[in-house]
């Protein structure tokens, strides 16, 4: 048979073709994992108003092995990049699809816009509300698997028993919760945010009226506090919970206020970290940030394939 420059090209075509058949996928290369906190903050200043690499991709379908998207739930003047800059890779090279939302910022505008937790509790688990119905149609998921820290272990049980979330959650893991005690976070925090925006003629904010046929109205004497807690605790029926606290938290006093036992039919299992590790010096920043609590979260989100907890030095503030 004669060879042609076309036969050659047929050829080249079908060898690609072939090749493309059974050439092994490409997988993207791990991300880097910076088990520091306070590396959160240069995050933000190179990507302005932006989302940590791995979260908030709308166009992640969950896997057969993690069904749950992960939503997680910031703290006091925290936002989705400032506070998880070791969660989101680690959870995203796990294999799960990873959400971020900032709520109750003061302004729309960077960078306030990026300083979050500071408004009304009630229209921050709203803004949740909001985020996960979205996350949820994007995703075609059922459910999402929560992990909050500080006030962002509160923000989701209010949004769980009053704006219809409690069928939406599988998995509720709390890092620094502060169920009984204080976070330092109350009616003189609020007051003086407040008189902060009013300074800088910043529109008051307010759950919008709107059809929410699974929404229940919160005990009207009640504050946000006391409205998570009624009417037998902040726990929820139907979902799984896991607190995580540290001896050397500063701001959840006692420590011990996040360790609550669950009544009966509801599964909450209590860490205290430095009982299995007395190198472990995490501090309601650091909690967030370190190889040890990482691998908590993994098991209380996976528990069919636990992993062991290493044990070393985690320092205040940083991580490890």
């Amino acid at each position: 048979m004669r060879w042609t420059k076309r036969s050659g090209v047929v050829a080249a075509a079908l060898a690609l073709i072939i090749g493309m058949g059974f050439a092994p996928a490409a997988t993207a290369a791990p991300l880097p994992v910076d088990h520091n906190f306070l590396a959160g903050i240069p995050a933000e200043l190179a990507n302005p108003g932006g989302s940590l690499p791995g979260s908030n991709d709308y166009g992640c379908k969950p896997s057969p092995e993690h069904p749950n998207p992960v939503v997680l739930v910031h703290g006091t003047a925290g936002s989705q990049q400032t506070n998880w800059i070791s969660l989101v890779p680690a959870l995203k090279n796990e294999g799960y699809c990873v959400f971020a939302l900032t709520y109750g910022e003061l302004s729309p505008q960077w960078p306030l816009s990026r300083i979050g937790g500071l408004g009304d509790k009630t229209i921050s688990a709203w803004q949740l509300k909001l985020f996960v119905d979205n996350v949820l149609a994007k995703t075609g998921a059922e459910k999402v698997d929560i992990v909050g820290h500080s006030q962002g272990t509160q923000i989701p049980t209010y949004w769980a028993k009053y704006y219809g979330g409690a069928r939406h959650i599988d998995k509720y893991v709390s890092l620094a919760p502060f169920w009984q005690g204080s976070d330092g976070d109350g009616q003189g925090r609020s007051d003086l945010i407040a008189m902060f925006a009013d300074a800088l003629g910043l529109p008051p904010a307010a759950v919008p009226q709107t059809d929410c046929p699974d929404c229940v109205a919160a005990p009207g004497d009640d504050d946000f506090a006391a409205a998570i807690d009624a009417p037998n605790g902040p726990y929820v029926e139907g979902i799984t919970y896991t607190n995580i606290a540290t001896r050397y938290d500063q701001l959840v006093t006692p420590y011990t206020s996040g360790i609550l036992a669950g009544p009966a039919g509801i599964e909450v299992t209590n860490i205290v970290v430095q009982d299995t590790c007395s190198l472990d010096r995490s501090d309601h920043l650091s909690i967030v940030a370190n190889q040890r609590t990482e691998a908590m979260v993994l098991n209380a989100l996976d528990p069919q394939h636990p992993r062991p907890v290493p044990c070393l030095a985690v320092p205040p503030y940083t991580g490890a």
